[in-house]
């Protein structure tokens, strides 16, 4: 008897970030917890608002509990949607509809879902470097190409020539992930645009819709009032928002999210119908349905930020003050920072060597950088300080 061997490799070989993470506690129990400076693994280190835990008091004290943990709709709770639909129209001026609302397990199962729905034989998906790894994953399991474009390492904004150069009729869509995992870059409405007036002349060109999916577990998490994370369908018809609550909530282990499909989008009816169809071919009906029912009461809030922003400016300063090169994040809670060696690999394995574990960027489709999660207590950090000296001495004599 024989098994599938692309999952086979996928189930013996973890990610970089997953087998760094799966080190650092192989490393704790060793030598203690403390003495690991883990900054692999993009967990959120602060509880989720009080609305949260109010919310799910409340309704396992007044719900009725047959209701509340039983099926919803295939695609979700119409209210829960109906409440998303007006959140987005009051914020975002957004028109969608509660019909082009699907609830998910997070962002993850919003792509899974969004890709196999769009994808035929021979389509290519292309993303901007550096990427979430999981997006080849997601692609080529959905039977699509994924064509990689570097980045302009400036700002770490879209290369738009080398863009437009990955530009084919093969191509079926876009992935955009603002703000950025791993660099935190948050693009700025000009690159947007001229993004999207790239996709309406190509699309023109080829005589197809070309898609645009935004990935945006990271919306909410940015840390100046002036930094404007654009809405993306309102520049562009043809977009997919692929939203999880995992991040603006810290509910990473609820896997809960959406996809939207804005009314402006071309055969929307059926474009939705796909997404129905792919969820119910992938198994992915049905969100658990007491996250689901939390969401009405939570839309809009936030987790404490200051954490995040005190790491960031703690760990930005200090280590740009070492002699190392960082990219400034505006949001999310990844620092990327350059290898002093070009052999990102070789630089995380010396890292070890001081209790330091990072991740290289080899795996988000750029090399030479590594990524640093911030989402960890300020205490670690201040620890990790001296190693990260020692670290830069080793490199800056």
């Amino acid at each position: 008897m024989s098994i599938n061997p692309s999952m086979l490799k996928l189930g013996q070989v973890r990610s970089a970030i997953r087998e760094t993470f799966e080190y650092g506690n192989r490393r704790a129990a060793e030598i203690g917890r403390d003495n690991v400076f883990d900054f692999s693994l993009g967990n959120p280190s602060i509880p989720p608002p009080e609305v949260v835990s109010e919310t799910m008091l409340n309704l396992l004290r007044n719900e009725s509990p047959v209701s509340l943990h039983g099926y919803t709709s295939a695609a979700g709770d119409y209210a829960v949607r109906e409440a998303i639909s007006r959140y987005l129209a009051s914020n975002f001026q957004a028109s969608i509809s509660p019909d082009g609302i699907y609830m998910t397990c997070g962002a993850a199962a919003s792509l899974t879902i969004s890709l196999h729905a769009l994808t035929e034989d021979g389509d290519e998906w292309i993303v901007f470097a550096p990427y979430f790894p999981e997006y080849r994953v997601f692609v080529e399991n959905a039977g699509a190409k994924l064509v990689v474009v570097p980045p302009e390492v400036e700002h770490f904004y879209i290369d738009f020539d080398a863009f437009k150069k990955a530009l084919t009729p093969r191509t079926k869509g876009v992935i955009v992930n603002t703000p950025n995992n791993p660099t935190g870059v948050v693009l700025p409405r000009s690159v947007i645009e001229t993004l999207c007036g790239i996709l309406k002349e190509a699309s023109a060109t080829f005589g197809h819709t070309i898609y645009l999916l935004t990935d945006e577990p990271y919306r909410e998490l940015v840390y100046d009032a002036s930094t404007e994370v654009p809405y993306i369908p309102s520049y562009y018809d043809a977009t997919l928002v692929c939203y999880s609550f995992s991040k603006s909530l810290s509910l990473p282990g609820d896997r809960i999210g959406y996809i939207a499909v804005p009314n402006t989008m071309p055969q929307k009816a059926d474009v939705f119908a796909a997404i129905c169809g792919a969820g119910r071919a992938l198994g992915y009906v049905c969100a658990p349905s007491f996250m689901q029912k939390i969401i009405p009461s939570c839309l809009g809030h936030v987790s404490d930020l200051e954490t995040y922003r005190t790491n960031r400016d703690l760990l930005y300063d200090a280590l740009t003050s070492y002699g190392f090169e960082c990219v400034y994040p505006d949001g999310a809670f990844y620092l990327f920072l350059k290898s002093p060696t070009p052999d990102a690999k070789a630089f995380c394995e010396k890292a070890k060597e001081y209790e330091l574990l990072l991740v290289p960027s080899d795996s988000f489709g750029f090399a030479g950088y590594v990524r640093i999660a911030y989402c960890v207590d300020t205490a670690m950090i201040m620890r990790a300080l001296p190693a990260f000296k020692q670290l830069a001495l080793s490199y800056f004599h």
